[in-house]
């Protein structure tokens, strides 16, 4: 969770300068539910992100030395950088890649949980989305069938309470997200997804469903992003800010860095090195970046493919 949280404090610290290319669209706030979700996969395990999808990558193992060069669109990164901050991918660690458009990487996971079934290893698929994805039309038809193929798919909904600056309130008729995959017969349940403890013993319990061949299982967790939709100095935040600092005060980082001290398992001065390794390897990565090439123009021409 400190690696996503400073990975990313690092990333909105650019892109809010105008260091960084394109948009870029941050994690901070939701750190446990990658955290929680993750821990119980393994690199076969395949996973598909979003937009927001940093964390996903940190989570499941991705190298922060490509991910911040793809970033800032140098050649070193994943994508060579052509893909920047919304298409970062990594198929060796089971990561198929986030997407720019909404809704997107549902049917790519319902393929990934296909492949995983006829594969006959005991692998599954998850797939990440906000709560503003519930609203497309390839929710359902991912739902569907996922539901009638008995698909080993995690469907994991971040819903932090806005699609831009939407409440999803007012633009979900259901109200309660859980409703629609009950309507499929497809398992579900809600969780604190600030609580990275509550994230990781439903998600087990998700995951574990689903090894067994029970079909697919959806989770929803009730988070909040810190940020506005996307890092701009421009874009108006029409939420509320007493409430967006009422959910700062949930931070789930600081929360679970303080059970931790409380227990006994970590103590202030671990504590302390833990935040400091991390933050060296942050600047690791962005001088990595930094110090690494552009794309030559003749790069346009490679991974380029016609019919």
């Amino acid at each position: 969770m400190l690696e996503i949280r400073r990975f990313e404090e690092r990333v909105a610290e650019e892109a809010l300068a105008g260091n960084i290319p394109g948009f870029a669209h941050s994690y901070i706030g939701q750190e446990a539910i990658a955290t929680g979700v993750c821990r119980h996969l393994t690199k076969t395990d395949r996973i598909v992100s979003n937009h927001r999808g940093h964390g996903h990558c940190i989570a499941k193992g991705a190298d922060m030395n490509r991910m911040m060069a793809e970033i800032y669109g140098k050649k070193t990164g994943y994508c060579k950088g052509k893909g920047g901050s919304m298409h970062i991918a990594d198929f060796s660690i089971g990561m198929l890649g986030a997407d720019g458009i909404v809704g997107a990487g549902l049917p790519i996971s319902t393929g990934a949980a296909l492949a995983a079934k006829l594969e006959e290893k005991k692998n599954i698929a998850a797939v990440f989305f906000g709560d503003g994805s519930c609203n497309e039309g390839e929710f359902h038809e991912s739902l569907n069938l996922a539901g009638i193929w008995n698909l080993p798919l995690l469907f994991v909904c971040e819903n932090n309470g806005y699609g831009v600056n939407t409440p999803v309130e007012y633009a979900m008729a259901a109200k309660d997200i859980t409703r629609i995959p009950e309507a499929y017969h497809i398992a579900s349940k809600v969780v604190d997804g600030n609580d990275v403890e509550a994230v990781y013993e439903a998600a087990g319990e998700a995951v574990g469903h689903l090894r067994k061949g029970n079909g697919p299982y959806f989770l929803e967790c009730r988070t909040y992003r810190w940020h506005k939709h996307f890092l701009s100095k421009e874009l108006e935040d029409l939420r509320p800010a007493e409430e967006v600092n009422a959910w700062k005060e949930k931070c789930p980082v600081a929360a679970f860095e303080a059970k931790l001290i409380e227990r006994g398992v970590l103590t202030p001065a671990k504590a302390t090195a833990i935040r400091e390794k991390t933050l060296r390897k942050i600047e690791e990565a962005h001088v990595f970046a930094l110090d690494s090439p552009y794309p030559a123009p003749q790069d346009a021409l490679l991974d380029v493919y016609s019919m």
